[in-house]
């Protein structure tokens, strides 16, 4: 098969090592499409789309950019007029996989264009900062970093190879497809945690005899934003939002936050889904040593060496029924649904265990029932999150609104 592989990068800085890199790709039977992102120097050669385009795609006037007084302005002209390029590119049809170099400049700029591409198309990033938390650059989406070890600064004995391996590695996945699944089921979206898992492995059971396929999503923040984006991107049919404690971290400045918008992306998106308040005892952060004072006194948990998880307090609980209703409330009567397990929201959370905290649950469910929509349906269980019957009940719902829709 053939295919094309973009490549997009500063021409003026790193050209030769493009030149090196684009050549190895259409010795792999490949074609490749340059896009120019540099403003300074001229190109070591000629590209398919130039950095005027680029800089005009966001509005930006290159001569005034190339001036080097404007570094930050200019940054922020090419990230946004490169993204703009290659969403346009890819809609065209022009290519099937994105691949750039650089340090941590021409990955901000590069990334920032492999973000606008949907999970699935091939993105490959050889850079100077692939080796630390690349979390920024990677966003929701799934962008394969590879280390340059040295800087992208020449072609000697170490960055030859690693070159090498990168539009190899490019090569690869732009030459390689799944298997087209002929009849590809409807795609539910659940967030789970390690203390809801008893209660997300049921309700998958169930969703898949029923003829839909999960996809689970952790809820370490990255999880909340992918499993979002992925709503938004129109992918899901439905969300069984069982796990949402990415609000504690996000109200007690823990490191699982999602963002103040999470679980607002699948009511707003008109997709049809279960709130659950799941996991919102629990804020999360790294060893012991790592909990702020101010929480020292509080009720803390070692989960792992790695994790140490604080019980959240009535306070913080009301924060999180608000933001729970809040999110309900921007969905569409007929398509959002809560259910409340009032025997717990995690497997900590149970009667006598280290958890469980009725008042401060309550004061979570007391703010939801009291900011909640009256046409949005609201059920209490007298039971805890990971038992089967809860499990079973969240499924029912959803199901419901999913065959209203057929």
């Amino acid at each position: 098969m053939s295919g094309t592989v973009l490549l997009v990068g500063a021409l003026d800085t790193k050209g030769a090592e493009y030149a090196f890199v684009k050549e190895l790709i259409e010795a792999a039977g490949l074609q490749t499409l340059v896009v120019d992102f540099g403003v300074m120097g001229q190109p070591a050669f000629e590209p398919e789309v130039d950095r005027t385009e680029v800089a005009a795609a966001a509005g930006g006037d290159l001569a005034y950019l190339a001036s080097g007084t404007h570094k930050d302005e200019a940054m922020r002209t090419m990230a946004q007029g490169l993204a703009t390029v290659v969403e346009r590119l890819y809609g065209e049809g022009r290519f099937d996989g994105i691949l750039g170099m650089g340090g941590s400049g021409g990955t901000s700029i590069a990334t920032a264009a492999m973000r606008t591409l949907q999970v699935g198309v091939p993105k490959v990033m050889v850079s100077t900062v692939g080796g630390g938390d690349v979390s920024a650059y990677a966003g929701s989406k799934d962008i394969t970093f590879m280390p340059s070890v040295v800087d992208v600064a020449g072609i000697n004995r170490l960055s030859r190879a690693i070159y090498a391996n990168a539009a190899g590695a490019i090569a690869g996945m732009v030459k390689t497809e799944a298997d087209a699944t002929a009849d590809e089921r409807p795609l539910i979206a659940a967030s789970m945690f390690g203390n809801t898992t008893a209660a997300v492995d049921h309700a998958r059971g169930l969703l898949e005899a029923e003829g839909y396929e999960v996809l689970v999503f952790h809820a370490t923040g990255s999880g909340g934003r992918t499993m979002e984006d992925l709503i938004r991107d129109g992918y899901i049919a439905g969300c069984l939002d069982m796990t949402t404690t990415e609000l504690a971290d996000e109200i007690c400045d823990g490191v699982f936050s999602a963002g103040p918008d999470r679980v607002q992306a699948a009511p707003r998106q008109g997709v049809p889904t279960v709130i659950v308040p799941g996991c919102v005892d629990m804020a999360n952060f790294g060893g012991i040593e790592t909990v702020p004072d101010h929480y020292r006194e509080r009720n803390l948990y070692q989960w792992n060496p790695e994790v140490t998880l604080l019980r959240t307090n009535e306070e913080e609980n009301r924060q999180m029924g608000a933001m729970l209703a809040a999110a309900a409330n921007a969905g569409q009567t007929g398509k959002v649904s809560v259910l409340i397990p009032l025997g717990g929201v995690s497997m900590l959370d149970s009667e006598g265990d280290r958890f469980w905290d009725p008042g401060a649950d309550q004061a979570c469910y007391d703010t939801l029932k009291g900011d909640l929509r009256a046409d949005i349906p609201l059920i209490e269980m007298d039971a805890n999150i990971n038992d089967p019957e809860f499990a079973e009940k969240a499924v029912a719902l959803l199901l419901e609104m999913l065959q209203e829709e057929s």
